[in-house]
């Protein structure tokens, strides 16, 4: 590979060089990368690093047709032209790069921050970064009212500050408002990796722990050399398997609680906690945290505990197939499941969505098909979509995939012939220099990634997947009741930590 030609292209998780790139000028930049766009290119992720002449902006597209990722690189002053306008993909991302940095994004349509954190503004006559702090937007009209929740909710969930513009119970507009949960994660990772490197990465979003160590360590991987081994990839595809079965049904009776159907609510509340004790069978803990290292795993695997894992995850899983059918069967959770919270496949094509989401909006784009890594190179699910884009839409596609995701588990099983695996983690002795790469997991919320430099200035960005999504949720409460918030915003269930970072 050429690394001084632009764009960079780059297959999941393998590293390509740096060394005398050039980047081009803005307009050649902006005219390249909507060209790709155009062309049914994504956007995953794009963001700013400073440098002695200025800024760098980097957008990273990625054609799932063709199975790669291509790198684009611009300089860049203190403004260039907006790239929203012509992309919506490109919305919640130059709004970050704004607060971050104040580039300006020269007709962005709705430039305001996600995050409020430094060097964005301050409140008057303060020096303290202050969330919601902000003109949200406002909806004038006989009749018309606000209605504001949050940040701190019912439960123990985390916080976030919701905004409706409504006339009677009809949502005209909601804005989302986040940024409590900022702890600077990608900063702490710069002049890594070390020995707090992994835990960061594991907590960053904490029911991802799985998938965000996954991305992280194949990322290394790519830049240091190291190589798994076949039986530690079959585990962390297993392991990242369980992750998804542990959430999809816990957000199905999520759900069902939502619309007042306390079996399967019940039920499922149960079944997620036995999914997650099999991810605990394996390491110890019930989030996975200290499975997935580089180079491999951070625990050894008997026979014993193989046998175990396939049983169980039977047993669990016809458990779980009797409460989620109760769903199905009733009559009144369908008319409320198919009455909410549509998103069209346009709406999700243009904003980007992905996962669960936009599957459930008929955009059949999932990573493990798209950009296989790991043991997804040989094993490979269905993809489950469904054409309708409504809450019942994103439930049905949770129950494919939790399907899909047992049968996973058995062909993974069946790969290593039952046998155990010995803790393999490794230390990279050396980082390659002037390296790139771009690493991407199928999480159970959708697409994860992880984008590493090594040149002088060091990188690393991630970008989790409800940044996509927080939108899609956005657009789903338009005309819709606002009782129906609940509903709509738990199938999607998007994490506030793993946007605030």
């Amino acid at each position: 590979m050429n690394g001084a030609e632009l764009p960079l292209v780059l297959k999941n998780a393998e590293a390509a060089s740096l060394e005398g790139v050039r980047p081009l000028p803005v307009t050649e930049f902006r005219s390249a990368v909507l060209h790709e766009v155009r062309s049914g290119a994504r956007v995953n992720a794009f963001f700013a690093v400073p440098n002695r002449e200025g800024f760098h902006l980097h957008a990273i597209l990625g054609d799932g047709a063709a199975g790669e990722f291509r790198w684009w690189l611009a300089r860049v002053g203190n403004a260039y032209p907006a790239l929203t306008p012509e992309c919506a993909q490109f919305h919640w991302f130059e709004r970050e790069v704004f607060e971050q940095w104040e580039i300006l994004p020269e007709g962005h349509p709705w430039l305001k921050p996600i995050r409020f954190q430094p060097p964005y503004r301050r409140s008057p006559g303060s020096s303290e970064i202050l969330p919601s702090v902000t003109d949200f937007f406002a909806v004038n009209g006989e009749e018309v009212h606000e209605v504001a929740v949050g940040p701190v909710h019912a439960g123990v969930i985390e916080p976030g500050h919701f905004r409706f513009q409504c006339h009677g119970e009809d949502v005209f507009h909601l804005e989302i408002s986040l940024g409590y949960q900022h702890r600077g994660i990608e900063r702490a990772l710069l002049c890594g990796p070390d020995k707090r490197t992994i835990h960061l990465i594991e907590t960053l979003a904490g029911d991802t722990s799985i998938g965000h160590a996954t991305a992280y360590c194949q990322a290394l991987e790519a830049v240091s050399g190291l190589r798994p081994s076949r039986e530690s990839e079959v585990w962390r595809s297993v392991a990242l398997e369980l992750e998804r079965l542990a959430n999809h049904t816990g957000d199905l009776g999520a759900l069902a609680n939502d619309v007042g159907y306390l079996p399967t609510a019940s039920y499922c509340g149960r079944i997620r906690g036995d999914f997650l004790n099999l991810t605990a069978l394996l390491c110890g803990n019930r989030f996975g945290r200290g499975l997935v290292r580089p180079g491999g795993i951070g625990v050894s695997i008997d026979d014993d505990a193989v046998t175990e894992l396939g049983e169980r995850v039977d047993r669990t899983f016809i458990d779980a197939e009797n409460a989620i059918d109760l769903l199905w069967r009733t009559p009144t959770v369908r008319a409320r499941f198919e009455n909410a919270g549509r998103v069209s496949a346009e709406t999700a094509q243009d904003i980007g969505l992905v996962g669960p989401a936009a599957r459930a909006s008929g955009l059949a784009r999932d990573a493990r098909l798209e950009f296989p890594s790991g043991s997804y190179r040989d094993i490979q699910p269905s993809i489950a979509t469904h054409a309708d884009g409504n809450v019942q839409a994103r439930a049905w596609v949770r129950w494919l995939e939790i399907q899909e995701s047992v049968s996973l588990i058995r062909r993974l099983l069946d790969s290593v012939k039952r046998a155990g695996c010995r803790a393999n983690q490794l230390s990279p002795t050396e980082i390659q220099p002037n390296a790139a790469v771009v690493s991407v997991v199928e999480g159970w919320r959708g697409e994860i990634c992880h984008v590493a430099m090594t040149d002088d200035q060091g990188s690393y960005k991630i970008v989790d997947p409800s940044f996509h999504n927080w939108m899609g949720l956005a657009v789903a409460l338009r005309n819709q009741q606002i009782s129906d918030f609940p509903l709509c915003n738990k199938s999607f269930n998007l994490s506030y930590c793993g946007h605030d970072l």
